[in-house]
């Protein structure tokens, strides 16, 4: 990230992790408010914009995160920056901001654009064990639920639900 304020073409990258918030588009509405924002006040040029909805859990990431790999490539090639709003929409692993920040392309973050690489390294840190602490919230608090004999799983996928579905779309 040292020696970004000369740099004055970026690619932006947008992403959310489940299907329910691509739908909603807040999300990504609000990454999008942010790096506009920034944008504006930096003065840099929009050479391509990448949006995705997938998880962002993992070293894979490119293998599982299409845009993300062609957003890369495409800095890569223009000798541009990868803009995000914040380094989470990236990922959530040491080991792949890591090796991102090792791969040739510089990025920013727009909460945190003048973060160095001490800062990123930390910040992927902080970010990697709140995932960690988010999975074993959302699994105590589903065996919780399964003790408590509340009924899991998805109500829509029921056949109570989808004979009667299934008999007035025939």
């Amino acid at each position: 990230t040292e020696g970004l304020a000369m740099t004055k073409n970026c690619v932006t990258y947008f992403r959310v992790s489940t299907d329910k918030q691509g739908k909603s588009g807040l999300g990504i509405e609000a990454q999008k408010h942010a790096v506009e924002a920034f944008l504006k006040r930096s003065g840099w040029n929009l050479v391509g914009e990448f949006t995705e909805v997938e998880t962002g859990t993992g070293k894979n990431a490119l293998t599982i995160r299409p845009q993300l790999d062609q957003a890369l490539k495409l800095a890569k090639k223009t000798k541009a920056v990868l803009l995000i709003a914040k380094l989470d929409r990236l990922a959530r692993n040491v080991a792949f901001i890591s090796n991102l920040m090792d791969s040739g392309v510089d990025f920013v973050a727009t909460d945190m654009p003048d973060a160095n690489r001490l800062t990123i390294h930390i910040m992927a840190a902080i970010a990697e064990d709140e995932a960690r602490r988010i999975s074993e919230r959302t699994k105590a608090a589903l065996q919780a639920k399964k003790e408590r004999g509340e009924k899991m799983g998805n109500p829509q996928s029921s056949d109570t639900l989808n004979i009667p579905r299934i008999a007035k779309a025939d």
